[in-house]
């Protein structure tokens, strides 16, 4: 993958089964993001393919990325909110029971009232991840997104994402930096530095 005369990632061959915990590794500039967004198909790749070996009609990605594409004069309510779709809910009570029960799972339950950009960096984290969960995706591509949260929090994240991997099946791909994070928590780690695929496994590389 390439912008412009900067190569951000080379020869790139990595299969992601539905349903495993991936997380995503590497120094700030490995390409993280990049290879986020090729597998949300956010971008196109300037040379390969990215293939999906199920009916693409047949899963939803969620998408957590660094910008967050949070509306600033909007409360964190209405930003929830706004993840209502009736082809999702058979009603909007089954989608305040979910909202409400992801809101007090990762304590928020007491701010949904503060306006976007009164929020902090954790509080809007949660917002946007809250909000791709509410949308029920088969995959949730998550880019830094405890990069505002300590470690309890951190935890309680992954301890979310992992019963409703259990529950639904949900595929997680977790790009970080943070290795401590990572070592507390199980999934397969994939590795890169300078654009290139340096680790697979579940073996604790980093």
């Amino acid at each position: 993958m390439d912008y412009g005369t900067t190569k951000a990632l080379s020869a790139i061959n990595l299969t992601v089964q539905m349903g495993e915990v991936v997380f995503l590794t590497g120094p700030s500039g490995a390409g993280k993001t990049t290879l986020l967004k090729l597998m949300g198909k956010s971008i196109d790749p300037s040379s390969g393919q990215v293939n999906y070996h199920t009916d693409p009609k047949s899963h939803f990605i969620g998408k957590v990325y660094q910008d967050l594409r949070l509306i600033p004069g909007n409360t964190c309510e209405k930003t929830l909110d706004q993840a209502y779709d009736r082809s999702i809910y058979k009603s909007k009570k089954l989608f305040l029971s979910d909202r409400n029960e992801l809101c007090r799972i990762l304590g928020i339950s007491d701010r949904l009232k503060l306006k976007i950009k009164e929020a902090n960096g954790g509080l809007k984290q949660k917002v946007a991840i809250i909000r791709a969960l509410l949308t029920k995706p088969s995959i949730l591509l998550l880019d830094e997104p405890t990069s505002s949260l300590d470690l309890s929090n951190a935890k309680k994240l992954y301890e979310l994402l992992s019963f409703l991997n259990l529950k639904r099946g949900i595929t997680v791909v977790w790009a970080t930096h943070n290795k401590d994070l990572v070592k507390s928590f199980s999934g397969r780690i994939v590795h890169l530095e300078k654009g290139k695929l340096i680790h697979s496994g579940h073996a604790c590389f980093i």
